[in-house]
């Protein structure tokens, strides 16, 4: 797997890999993550991918990192 891009965002880290004739978009925020595997098959180029990345893309995505930090935190509350 290698690193072909990386794009910048104020919420949280984006790095782009290939790999097995995919791409893998790999969203991060503090301590979570999120991946998302496209197909070359699918898009013909990096630059498509970057296009996918829209804020209609994001904010769910955004959304999602609201509420993984939600539930890890009641996990961890849970212990004591």
């Amino acid at each position: 797997m290698r690193v072909i891009a990386n794009i910048p965002n104020s919420n949280c880290a984006i790095t782009i890999f290939s790999m097995n004739q995919k791409f893998i978009i790999k969203v991060e925020r503090n301590n979570l993550e999120q991946i998302f595997k496209v197909s070359e098959m699918d898009v013909f180029s990096l630059e498509d991918v970057k296009r996918m990345l829209t804020d209609e893309f994001l904010k769910p995505v955004i959304a999602r990192f609201n509420e993984m930090e939600n539930e890890l935190e009641k996990a961890v509350n849970s212990l004591y």
